[in-house]
């Protein structure tokens, strides 16, 4: 299972890309609410009903879990303590996180990125702590899949399908798209 995080002020392109990516590539996904309602709002006003709230959830042990940027939504994911908890223990179990946009900053607030490559939305780049910054659209390191933000939503998703499934399995979906 792969969960994917919403909180409100969530970027909608880079959680409804992902999801969607993800299901056509038949990985199971659900949306995981840290907002105390399964009904949460993006940073554009686009309200989506979440498959899970949090309590539901089993961070520790999913496949992957997924942190969609956009602000507020990025500063209410790293305020969420039983979330960055669960990214702690999954760091330190090598299980794989991945993050887009401004989400990264969760990561590298917490010393997962320290010493590892990873990229940001443009300018954020500080708040990597400890990685080395990099200007690609999305970067993988060891257990840790990052990337820029909402126009690179598309090559996060198909890098996810990539790590969990394989290559074949996410130019089928690229194909299918007709993505180039």
């Amino acid at each position: 299972m792969v969960y994917l995080m919403l909180a409100e002020g969530f970027e909608e392109v880079e959680a409804v890309t992902v999801a969607d990516l993800l299901r056509r590539a038949e990985i199971e996904v659900s949306t995981v609410s840290v907002s105390g309602n399964k009904e949460v709002s993006g940073s554009h006003g686009i309200s989506v009903r979440a498959d899970l709230e949090l309590s539901e959830a089993e961070l520790t042990t999913a496949e992957m879990v997924v942190l969609p940027g956009g602000m507020p939504g990025t500063v209410n994911l790293a305020s969420c303590r039983p979330l960055t908890d669960a990214l702690l223990e999954r760091a330190g179990n090598r299980r794989p996180v991945a993050a887009i946009c401004a989400a990264p900053m969760v990561l590298g607030q917490l010393g997962i990125l320290k010493g590892k490559r990873a990229t940001i939305y443009r300018g954020m780049e500080a708040e990597l702590c400890g990685a080395e910054p990099v200007n690609e659209k999305v970067v993988t390191d060891d257990f840790v899949i990052t990337s820029q933000g909402p126009g690179t939503a598309m090559d996060f998703g198909l890098a996810l399908i990539a790590f969990l499934k394989n290559k074949t399995a996410a130019e089928e979906v690229r194909e299918g798209l007709l993505y180039r």
